[in-house]
């Protein structure tokens, strides 16, 4: 039978690391937030591949004595709180002693600091939780800590982390919740020798907004400050009808403590709920404060997970708040919860909504679509289906009679088997999404340029995912250049799309590359997700015109390889048997 022991010190601090650093970027964030703590009002943070091989974070704060900084890597060491009692009453980040001694445990790490009135600074290095020297070094006040080879000490967690894109895109995104906390602290990211950005000191929230996401959407953001019953709600809110396609941009903050909460996120996206379309998400750089003892902020080791006594409280002040501002600028106004975008002025009602699509029906597809639909037939092969043409005179198919619309969406037919009921916008996406595959896979993207360039200001993370992916983009019809920091003109966009949607489009592709939803490991991958984007954009619901252009679509729709589902895998059409209709109606 074992023997119970006492683990070692090495050990524990190894086991608390998997808590404390589970990746590159809790090491940023634990070493950004004793910059802070120390009274910082300067910090640059420096990373290499992800990360993995480097980070530096340097800050001119007050420093450290080397008893102090000796005592700051032995565990549960702190000079943030000193009884339980304090935990109610926290006013600092860092609080557990657990973060520096981790660290140390599985990496390489340097620790160079000088206090005031010091005449020389203290250099102390570790490697894998081995102290290797403590001695004398000449620099200002302030400290600087580097931690190299993450993990080599315990090379199983190695093996979890992802990508340096993924593990850099962690990284960034940290950094730049900290700087848009502490806007009066000038703030340098570097990412393998690269300045991401450089902000300087900012006098308001306002300023580090525009520095680091662009004065482009600073511009749409209005301020907010209300106070009701020991809590208060400060920042930036966006004005109703400039959402995004993701949350990158609602980001919260619990008593000046970028957290992810639940109740705030929703409060927020409930205040929008009447001027902000479905599956849009409102524009949001709020401050809640609230008393210590009212939140718990030691949840998780990672302290972005925090727990409120009164919720229901909370969730209901936000949302108040929120609305109460709408209100008074005057600006609530009802929008559908559909979004589509109208057709063009100058297309006919008889017009097949496929905009600058022509499709030309050879006999290897009409036999493909009498594979799929034998009672249905194709479109002479001399007569293409496009948009704004008129709908050729196809013969009609006596099997698919059309009936009529429902709801302007749904397209009904009458056929021998019973009744099939057509998602025009799912086909409408199924039929585009095939062409812009076939398109891309052969390099022949349509283009035009642009009359007048559009301009598109982004966030240097935004930004940087951006230069890094030009080529593909501008390969895939688009001409996006370069022209200034931070700064991008679109000077040519697929034929597909309207000029018009081609910022909204380019924000939504970066949107999917930062939530992973848009591969680049595999270029055919990239490619079926790109066309599954564009196949969403592409699509214009306009009249749907009468019984031709109807068989029309459908004649479309069948030519396809996979005519029964759209890109996103819902049903092109639902059809009810006779004796499905006969089991309703209980004959």
């Amino acid at each position: 039978m074992a023997k119970v022991r006492i683990l070692s010190d090495r050990v524990a601090n190894q086991i608390a690391a998997g808590e404390v650093i589970e990746r590159p970027a809790a090491v940023v964030k634990e070493l950004v937030e004793n910059a802070i703590d120390a009274g910082a009002t300067r910090i640059e943070v420096e990373f290499r591949h992800g990360g993995r091989s480097l980070m530096r974070v340097e800050d001119n704060g007050h420093g450290m004595s080397r008893d102090d900084a000796l005592l700051a890597l032995e565990r549960h060491a702190t000079s943030k709180i000193a009884e339980a009692d304090d935990l109610n009453r926290l006013a600092s980040f860092g609080f557990r002693g657990e973060a520096l001694p981790s660290i140390a445990s599985v990496s390489r790490f340097v620790l160079q600091t000088r206090e005031a009135g010091a005449d020389a600074g203290t250099e102390i290095l570790v490697n894998g939780g081995k102290f290797v020297h403590v001695r004398d070094c000449g620099r200002p006040v302030g400290t600087r800590i580097e931690v190299a080879q993450l993990f080599n000490s315990v090379p199983a967690r190695r093996k979890f982390l992802k990508t340096d894109q993924t593990e850099a895109a962690h990284i960034i995104t940290g950094v730049r919740l900290y700087a848009l906390a502490f806007p009066q602290v000038a703030f340098t990211l570097i990412e393998d020798g690269r300045v991401i950005f450089r902000s300087p000191e900012c006098a308001d929230l306002l300023g580090r907004v525009a520095e680091i996401f662009g004065r482009q959407l600073a511009s749409e953001l209005v301020p907010i400050d209300t106070a009701e019953n020991g809590m208060r709600l400060s920042g930036l809110i966006g004005r109703p009808g400039t959402g995004r396609s993701t949350r990158h941009e609602m980001i919260t903050f619990i008593n000046q403590r970028p957290v992810d909460t639940r109740a705030i996120n929703y409060a927020l996206i409930e205040s929008y709920h009447e001027s902000m379309p479905k599956g849009r998400y409102p524009l949001a750089f709020v401050f809640f404060e609230i008393d210590p003892a009212a939140v718990d902020v030691n949840v998780h080791p990672s302290k972005r997970e925090v727990r409120f006594r009164a919720e229901t409280a909370v969730r209901g002040f936000v949302i108040r708040s929120v609305l109460t501002r709408l209100r008074e600028l005057g600006e609530i106004v009802a929008v559908p919860m559909a979004a589509p975008i109208a057709p063009s002025p100058a297309a006919p009602a008889s017009a097949v909504v496929l905009p600058k699509l022509v499709t030309v029906m050879p006999a290897a597809i009409e036999r493909r679509v009498a594979d799929h639909a034998p009672h249905l037939k194709a479109p002479p092969a001399s007569q293409p289906i496009a948009h704004p043409v008129p709908v050729p005179s196809a013969p009609v198919a006596p099997a698919w009679r059309f009936l009529g619309l429902a709801h302007a969406t749904y397209a009904l037919f009458e056929t021998k088997a019973g009744l099939v009921l057509l998602d025009r916008r799912a086909a409408h996406e199924r039929i585009w999404f095939e062409r812009l595959q076939e398109q891309f896979r052969e390099g022949t993207v349509p283009s035009q340029r642009l009359l007048l360039p559009v301009p598109l200001e982004l966030d240097p993370i935004a930004a940087a995912l951006l230069l890094d992916r030009l080529e593909f983009l501008n390969g895939h019809g688009f001409e996006v250049v370069e022209f200034g920091r931070n700064f991008f003109r679109i000077e040519g966009v697929p034929a597909w799309m309207e000029p018009a949607d081609a910022e909204p489009f380019v924000r939504e592709l970066l949107g999917a590359l930062r939530d992973g939803r848009l591969q680049e490991s595999r270029l055919d991958v990239a490619r079926e997700q790109l066309a599954r984007l564009a196949a969403a954009r592409a699509v214009r619901l306009g009249e749907a015109g009468g019984e031709a252009a109807m068989l029309a679509l459908v004649a479309q729709l069948f030519a396809c390889r996979s005519p029964l589902t759209s890109p996103g895998g819902t049903p092109t059409h639902v059809e009810l048997s006779h004796g499905e209709l006969s089991r309703r109606f209980q004959r």
